[in-house]
């Protein structure tokens, strides 16, 4: 950290204290540098609102959390845990006299849950909030609301590096007071050293450290993806010299081991830090001038519909980039190296969270917070409408939710367990299993990501980290012990036989069976993939606790055996038969079966005598959602279309009927026709043009026919068939048909013009118009040069606008 006396912030801290006396929200944009994380909050602190209440400031890492509140304490000359300290998840360093607790994001949401008054809480400071994590999101939205409903008296303070301050002002409201503060940072020289993406990207990493290490003073910190690229690097990096120290930072370390990485070196070595993006903001690392920027970040993506959460390697964005590249000019000037080339392209900004992330954690606590419909909220990027869906219907098969969308007693269960809902449910339910030991065991398992390599968690779980345990491991077991005392147990496991009915718990749509050595179909359909002489590829069925994205052919990274017999036991309504009925493309019908099954598993099967009326229309609506698309004839085309014009002209309440609508409407209108039908090519028979006419009423009907008719009477006598596929209606008619006739024809009460095919007597088109009184002025004429001669027998007078209109010859 750096000085505190020469910082930019403090000529701003006036001004950030008077913005905060007047008003209850207030914006700090202040650049890398400036101080901001570690002198507004203390500045607060003896203003006359926060005096007889706590500040909390939210970080978006532990480990900034940690090195912030420790900084403050020494500025203090304290220690933690008296004026300042600190929680976060499991770890906790406050006391009876902390005015001062710097807390990670997730735990203001549990503030929040736990008391809406927060209630001896004066201050709120959302610190990096360009990060815009899916906790930081909700925790200002929860914020908001208590602010605006209970708490009209408590602060509010967003900053940050860079924030999208229209956004932010969107739901602060533009009152709310902005204070700018540039940063203390120095010049920092940039080189770009591409790399070539098919060599060994470790080897031309550590060509670029070397280099650096040559050419510059000071100390080295590199950005990689993750602890992977790290650990890589650093096996590329074992011969430097010994008066080089390769430490790396990210956040499987233990404390102790972060903090050595973030300070100089004791024995006044070199040191090259090797970080992922946990060093990109918040915190200082003492002593580094050069910067090695690997361009890439690992982010979690959601796929919502495969309920499958991937880490994606993708091109880092400009903003990102910038923060890193400053890393280097915080203490002097800095050098800064890119490992791509200079006129590559980056993304302005990174997504927030909130776009990309499984949102049924989010569901789950807006349900516990009483809101079921999200836009209730205040949010600077809302939850997009179809993911937090997904998290809702997740939820109810989990039988957190109810039909309602309100807790169930299962899910007022599972409001103690400070995990994701899907462990909650299994912690919740473990002791049914009496599995309560294990199931912390594997909880913390799951979120903590340790345990090595080995696919089979039966094996990981039968080698328990002890007391000397260190780094994931460590963290592992303490996760366990956290668990452990919210469940009241010890942690010493009797059995790892009900692993699998634990996973099965949580994780019901991964459940799989069988098909070929290491091939499992899994209960949401799709197909898992272990290799075929691996010990679980042989299982007669087993859960797969972790995927990776693929939507067919999934790679299993992690999973346990479990017994059909258990997973009967564990799911009662898999030993009920239920009619089933498949679509048989190939033979373009309905094909029935009793089965038993778990989602699109089936465990046993037997014919069906007699095919249910309502199973059979939901099975051929299904294949014709399926198929994307409704057989329509010319007659429903030409209805459908007619029905479009006057929806676009009019307004309401004509319908929506195009494909899209009809299909997704298919229960409401056209299930009540399927009685008898069995087969797909019977329901494409259907006389659809007269099911949809249905639909109208009588009223409907008659308007239908007068301001979108079938046909129009044209001064012949005729009366011509209009077509409405196209872009606009038609008219084809014979010229002749159309003498003494001064204006085009117009529907929809005169709002549309109709485009008129003008056809020889033989039917091909001579003109196409919107405007039938030019085209007798200026267009007939040259038509009647070319045409009188070729169709003799056809009337072709040089009066067209008085000549009587016939559709007939001559002679006749």
């Amino acid at each position: 950290m750096t000085g505190a006396l020469t910082l930019p912030i403090e000529a701003r801290l006036p001004a950030i204290r008077e913005a905060l006396a007047g008003h209850p929200r207030a914006l700090l944009v202040a650049e890398p540098g400036a101080g901001k994380t570690t002198r507004v909050p203390l500045a607060l602190l003896d203003e006359s609102w926060c005096r007889q209440g706590k500040l909390l400031l939210l970080e978006p890492r532990r480990v900034a959390a940690r090195l912030a509140a420790r900084y403050m304490a020494e500025q203090l000359g304290e220690s933690l845990g008296e004026t300042v300290g600190y929680r976060m998840r499991g770890e906790s360093r406050v006391g009876p006299n902390t005015r001062l607790e710097v807390i990670t994001q997730g735990v203001l949401t549990r503030l929040l849950q736990d008391d809406p008054l927060l209630e001896g809480v004066s201050g709120i400071i959302f610190d990096e909030f360009h990060e815009r994590s899916l906790e930081a999101d909700l925790g200002l939205a929860l914020t908001l609301d208590a602010q605006q409903g209970l708490r009209d008296d408590l602060r509010l303070l967003v900053m940050s590096a860079t924030l999208d301050v229209d956004a932010l002002k969107q739901v602060l409201g533009q009152a709310a007071p902005l204070i700018d503060c540039p940063g203390r940072s120095y010049p920092v020289t940039t080189h770009h050293r591409p790399v070539n993406v098919r060599d060994d990207a470790a080897r031309q990493q550590a060509v670029v450290v070397r280099e650096a290490l040559a050419e510059n003073e000071g100390d080295l910190l590199v950005f990689l993806p993750g602890v992977g690229e790290i650990r890589r690097l650093a096996r590329a990096l074992s011969s430097l010299p010994d008066d080089v120290a390769v430490l790396e930072l990210h956040g499987r370390l233990p404390l102790t081991e972060q903090q050595r990485a973030l300070s100089r070196d004791d024995q006044g070595r070199r040191r090259v830090v090797l970080a992922t993006a946990i060093a990109e903001s918040s915190v200082t690392v003492d002593g580094v001038r050069v910067v090695i920027d690997g361009g890439f970040e690992r982010v979690p993506v959601f796929q919502a519909r495969l309920g499958l959460t991937r880490l994606a390697t993708q091109r880092l964005n400009r903003a990102s980039a910038d923060q890193r590249r400053g890393r280097a000019a915080r203490q002097g000037p800095g050098v800064c190296y890119r490992l791509w080339a200079d006129e590559q392209p980056l993304p302005a900004h990174g997504d927030p969270e909130i776009l990309q992330a499984d949102l049924a954690p989010l569901a789950f606590e807006l349900v516990r917070w009483g809101i079921q419909d999200a836009a209730a909220l205040e949010w600077v990027t809302p939850p997009p409408v179809g993911p937090l869906a997904a998290g809702r219907a997740l939820l109810e098969r989990l039988d957190v939710l109810d039909d309602d969308h309100r807790l169930t007693s299962l899910g007022r269960g599972c409001i103690r367990w400070p995990c994701h809902p899907r462990l909650a449910v299994m912690l919740e339910r473990a002791s049914e299993l009496d599995a309560m030991p294990l199931a912390c065991w594997l909880a913390a398992l799951l979120e903590s990501r340790a345990g090595g390599d080995a696919r089979d968690l039966s094996v990981t779980l039968s080698q328990l980290p002890g007391r000397d345990a260190r780094g994931a491991e460590a963290q592992w077991l303490r996760d366990a012990k956290r668990l452990s005392g919210v469940a009241q147990c010890g942690l010493k496991v009797a059995s790892l036989a009900p692993l699998g009915e634990l996973l099965a718990l949580a994780y019901p749509e991964r459940v799989a069976l069988y098909q070929s050595p290491g091939r499992f179909k899994l209960a949401a359909g799709n197909l898992a993939l272990l290799e075929a002489n691996h010990p679980l590829g042989h299982a007669e069925a087993l859960v797969a606790a972790e995927l990776d994205g693929q939507a067919q052919g999934a790679k299993i990274y992690r999973g346990a055996a479990l017994s059909l017999s258990r997973l009967e036991a564990l799911f009662p309504q898999t030993r009920e038969f239920h009619p089933r009925l498949e679509w048989s493309d190939e033979e373009g019908r309905l094909i029935g079966e009793d089965v038993r099954s778990l989602g699109e598993l089936v465990l046993e099967r037997r014919p069906l005598k007699a095919l249910p009326a309502e199973a059979v229309r939901e099975a051929l609506l299904s294949a014709v959602r399926r198929r994307g698309h409704l057989a329509v004839d010319a007659a429903a085309e030409q209805l459908m279309a007619r029905v479009a014009l006057l929806r676009q002209t009019l307004g309401d309440p004509w319908p929506d009927w195009s494909q899209k609508a009809l299909l997704a409407d298919l229960d409401v209108w056209l299930a009540p026709y399927l009685d008898g039908v069995r087969r797909l090519d019977k329901l494409d028979r259907l006389p659809l043009a007269s099911i949809l006419l249905d639909r109208l009423d009588w009223p409907q009907r008659q308007t239908l026919d007068d301001q979108a008719p079938t046909h129009l009477a044209v001064p012949s006598g005729s009366r011509v068939r209009l077509d409405y596929t196209g872009a606009e209606p038609v008219l084809a008619v014979k010229l002749q048909e159309l003498f003494g006739l001064a204006e085009t024809p117009r529907i929809a009460g005169g709002r549309v013009p109709v485009l008129l095919h003008l056809l020889s007597p033989a039917g091909r088109p001579l003109q196409v118009t919107r405007d039938l009184a030019s085209f007798w002025t200026n267009g007939y004429f040259e038509v009647r040069k070319d045409m009188r001669g070729r169709y003799p027998k056809h009337p072709w007078p040089e009066d067209p606008w008085n000549a009587r209109a016939t559709a007939r010859t001559k002679q006749r």
